[in-house]
């Protein structure tokens, strides 16, 4: 449980960080600035991200806080 909670937030921070490059909010000189296709890939790594956090969550024992 504690490995998909982890992946799931890593995975949400990460499709952040394309989302603020993709969409130019986030300073920087690469090949991800201004390329909406990368904003793309951070709206479905987010929101997988979210999923599989909350299915982490949903899962956990319910006798354990």
């Amino acid at each position: 449980m504690r490995g998909r909670m982890l992946t799931g937030a890593l995975l949400a921070i990460v499709g952040l960080v394309w989302i603020g490059q993709g969409t130019g909010m986030l300073p920087g000189t690469g090949f991800m600035v201004g390329d909406g296709r990368w904003a793309i890939a951070g709206l479905v790594a987010l929101a997988v991200g979210i999923a599989l956090g909350l299915s982490a969550w949903r899962s956990r024992p319910a006798d354990r806080p």
